[in-house]
């Protein structure tokens, strides 16, 4: 076993832990997405052996390929861009697709999952920061999506993501997390259903404290876990 990951992924939930403490929320609130991508399948076992379960990836293809060779009580977790020509590969494996960043989107997995029977835990993708380089709902267009999207029945909304801007301080992304919260709130008060925004996917390496402060329960976290990506030529 690597003890190197055993050891990032002790002060990872001791980091989480403590920006839990720092605002009194309970520790059990936030899930850990130990983000996987590009990563070999040996590093995500060391990671299970540790006590890991849930992993994310970027692209379908290493979920199809990751899926059949590693434990069955993993929970995979679709974190990346999702073209829709690659839904009906994956909303049958993974447990949350985070990254529903357009209706097109949203109403291809709708016409998917009604074809296999199944229903499929989303949340849409917020581009708050408004980058250009970012997929995802502006903030301005949420409340109708929202709308939208509620009235698909094999879709089950869980809330809100958002990839924030890569700073070298990451109090610089207090602001985006403290909006996106806000955000979830007004939409689960004007649907009078809080279950519609139980979860905020939001925080990454860099900045996964300060999410967690501002009331993230579920951080993607790759490079703190499995050190600097691995990009093979």
């Amino acid at each position: 076993m690597n003890s190197q990951i055993c050891e990032n992924l002790a002060q990872v939930r001791k980091n989480i832990e403590e920006a839990c403490r720092s605002v009194n929320r309970d520790p059990s609130e936030v899930e850990l997405v130990a983000v996987s991508k590009t990563k070999p399948v040996s590093m995500l076992q060391e990671a299970y052996d540790a006590g890991q379960r849930a992993f994310g990836e970027n692209k379908v293809q290493e979920i199809l390929e990751k899926q059949p060779v590693l434990p069955v009580d993993i929970k995979w977790h679709m974190i990346g861009h999702l073209q829709r020509n690659k839904v009906r590969q994956v909303i049958d494996k993974a447990c949350l697709i985070h990254s529903v960043d357009s209706m097109r989107l949203a109403a291809c997995i709708e016409e998917e999952a009604a074809r296999k029977g199944l229903v499929v835990p989303v949340l849409l993708e917020v581009n708050v920061a408004e980058e250009d380089t970012k997929y995802g709902f502006h903030t301005a267009e949420l409340f109708s999506v929202v709308d939208e999207i509620l009235r698909f029945s094999h879709l089950e909304l869980r809330g809100l993501m958002t990839i924030a801007p890569f700073v070298a301080n990451p109090e610089q992304n207090r602001g985006i997390f403290r909006q996106l919260k806000k955000i979830s709130i007004d939409i689960a008060e004007k649907n009078n259903n809080n279950n519609i925004m139980e979860t905020l996917s939001m925080g990454m390496t860099g900045d996964y404290q300060v999410a967690i402060q501002e009331g993230a329960t579920i951080v993607r976290v790759g490079t703190g876990i499995f050190g600097e990506r691995e990009y093979h030529i």
